[in-house]
């Protein structure tokens, strides 16, 4: 699925996969993340053959022009949980509201695991 919008210029289309790539690195670059962790054994052998790995952890859902967004994540030792989920929730509606133009209705964090 897709985004869609118009303008005077005439009409764009953001996908699913262009979102979940900006999510993506928006994710690695908060502090706190160390990885993003596909949810299911399935996911983990098709992104060995994907070429973009930096959206293996987000899975991106449109409603309209809505945008739902699942993070997995595993967060470093040490750190507040929650303090890093919030900062990342907010990092990532920011950025993809300011890439796609568009409201992004929810960023469900989901915290798979904790590295040392």
């Amino acid at each position: 699925m897709s985004v869609n919008t118009a303008n005077a210029y005439g009409r764009i289309t953001v996908t699913d996969d262009a979102i979940a790539q900006v999510a993506g690195y928006t994710a690695l670059e908060c502090y706190g993340i160390v990885d993003l962790v596909s949810r299911k054994l399935s996911d983990s052998l098709a992104d060995l053959f994907r070429k973009q790995r930096v959206s293996r952890g987000v899975k991106v859902v449109t409603n309209g022009d809505r945008i739902f967004i699942d993070l997995y994540v595993i967060i470093k030792y040490g750190v507040s949980i929650e303090a890093v989920a919030e900062s990342l929730k907010k990092s990532v509606k920011y950025d993809v509201e300011k890439f796609t133009s568009m409201v992004v209705d929810t960023v469900n964090v989901n915290v798979v695991g904790v590295k040392v």
